[in-house]
């Protein structure tokens, strides 16, 4: 008789961080202020303060920012596609109505920011997390996000639809019309959200973590979403 294969505990994502200070950042005393002017296209900027900027309307698609700092910042649409993220703090930063689609953000940090209007679609995420954020009606569809935490934000009308999320937890955030059509979880660990709003793509919740009570809230649109009639007669 073949022995039975102890099954494999289900591992969670590890707490987050707590948020850093402009001074905790390892590359602090190399930051250098942004010479003004008008954000480049193709252009890899390295170490760099950006500090009460705003941009409107600005056409930096495939820049890189590299071990470089945000603080009240202000992103007034423009194009900023293929643009990549590496080791970047952003505080009291704002996006609005800006083109992010297919961008790159590799140990990236963002704490009391907002992105309104946004289209995200097919950017990539690894290690980022997302403190105390807004984040209204954010196109994230067929995005790649790996081990990312979304800490105390507000996720309204968020689309992740056709999304692939990894090792993503929202403790403390609120989900108000989230999206999941055909999105793929894996260790999605939803336990710690202060609310559970998804309106579309109930049976792409396969490979989530819920706690007791988030199913029962849940069990109704599992149910219509599977095909499962309920009847007391």
């Amino acid at each position: 008789m073949p022995a039975q294969r102890t099954p494999r505990p289900r591992r969670t994502p590890p707490a987050p961080p707590a948020p850093r200070e402009l001074a905790d950042l390892p590359y602090a005393e190399y930051l250098q202020p942004f010479d003004g002017g008008r954000l480049e296209r193709e252009r890899t900027y390295d170490t760099v303060h950006f500090d009460g900027d705003g941009f409107h309307g600005a056409d930096a698609g495939g820049a890189g920012f590299v071990e470089s700092a945000f603080t009240s910042v202000g992103f007034d649409g423009g194009r900023y596609r293929r643009a990549r993220f590496n080791d970047v703090w952003l505080h009291t930063v704002r996006w609005v109505g800006a083109d992010l689609a297919e961008t790159d953000w590799t140990d990236t940090e963002a704490v009391s920011g907002a992105l309104a209007g946004v289209e995200a679609f097919e950017a990539r995420m690894r290690r980022v997390t997302f403190f105390n954020c807004k984040l209204d009606s954010v196109n994230l569809r067929a995005a790649r996000l790996r081990d990312v935490y979304f800490v105390d934000c507000l996720l309204r009308d968020v689309d992740f639809g056709e999304a692939a999320l990894e090792g993503v937890a929202f403790p403390g955030s609120v989900l108000d019309g989230v999206r999941l059509e055909k999105a793929r979880l894996t260790r999605v660990d939803l336990r710690g959200a202060a609310g559970l709003g998804i309106t579309a793509g109930h049976d792409s919740l396969r490979g989530a973590i819920v706690g007791p009570a988030q199913l029962l809230d849940l069990a109704p649109a599992l149910a219509r979403a599977l095909g499962i009639e309920v009847r007391d007669d």
